[in-house]
């Protein structure tokens, strides 16, 4: 008996033996980003050429912005995790369409734009730490009775399709029960132009980059930004999804921007001349300027 009770023990050690040894959890593989990254020497950084002061060509044909001057702080520390410093940075041009696509595929392997952080976008995509904090709004001529959504009633506006300013404009103008003709535009200049050209009554679009259009218009005097802000828009990098080796890297160079306080001198760079952060732009970086 005694016999039969130590082999039945020796088996039932063995088979948790080998129970614990087959559940024993594998390390983590190397992340994808980071080892595309390793294998070509370079990260590839996702930009929009007209998002003015966010993420833009500069006049010497090198893509610029307050987003891209953050990004380039996230390739040093990446650079530095896969053994190349410093790194080589790929700039490629997306669209508002395709930048997610771009993501997921792994075209870029960062979108350093406007990218309003949706809970449906993350069904595709990730995101890092917020990076700023925006709100939709209209751009009108100067003298317009358009003081915001309630006052679209029969009149036009244009907007970005599938932007999130565009859903939240619908929702607005459909709360505030305003019919209003809303214009489908391709780009930021396409809607000036319209909104110059008499075509539309208004333009819709994040407010910081309507500053933007208005800090490189020729004429900026002839336009306004009406003082309503229909939306909340925090911003945020896409990245590829359960890739947290990498997001970790981007929100670790994030969060030390933001404790040290060196993206209020990356702040002023862009955007001194409007004046200091707002009061809710602070509380972000502090909320988001998380411990070593």
């Amino acid at each position: 008996m005694n016999r039969i009770l130590c082999s039945c023990l020796q088996a039932l050690l063995a088979a948790c033996f080998l129970l614990s040894s087959g559940s024993a959890p594998a390390a983590d593989p190397l992340s994808a980003t980071l080892d595309a990254i390793k294998q070509r020497k370079a990260i590839v950084i996702g930009y929009l050429k007209d998002a003015y002061p966010m993420s833009f060509i500069g006049q010497d044909g090198t893509p610029s912005g307050y987003s891209l001057e953050l990004c380039r702080a996230i390739a040093a520390d990446v650079g530095k995790a896969v053994g190349l410093d410093p790194i080589k940075i790929q700039y490629v041009p997306v669209t508002l369409e395709g930048r997610f696509d771009a993501v997921a595929s792994g075209a870029v392997d960062i979108e350093c734009g406007t990218s309003t952080v949706t809970l449906a976008r993350m069904s595709k995509v990730d995101f890092t730490h917020m990076t700023f904090i925006d709100g939709g709004s209209l751009l009108v001529k100067r003298g317009s009775a358009i003081a915001g959504i309630p006052a679209l009633v029969d009149e036009t506006v244009a907007v970005i399709p599938g932007t999130t300013t565009e859903k939240s404009l619908r929702a607005a103008l459909e709360k505030s029960y305003v019919k209003a003709k809303v214009v489908a535009v391709k780009t930021h200049e396409e809607g000036m132009a319209a909104l110059e050209a008499g075509k539309v009554t208004a333009y819709a679009s994040d407010r910081v980059l309507l500053i933007g259009l208005l800090a490189k218009a020729k004429n900026p005097e002839t336009f306004a930004i009406a003082p309503e802000q229909f939306s909340y828009e925090p911003y945020g990098f896409a990245v590829r999804r359960n890739d947290s080796a990498f997001r970790l890297i981007a929100n670790t160079a994030l969060a030390r921007l933001y404790r040290s306080g060196d993206v209020i001198a990356i702040f002023d760079r862009w955007f001194g001349k409007l004046g200091k952060p707002s009061p809710a732009l602070v509380g972000m970086y502090l909320m988001h300027a998380t411990p070593e």
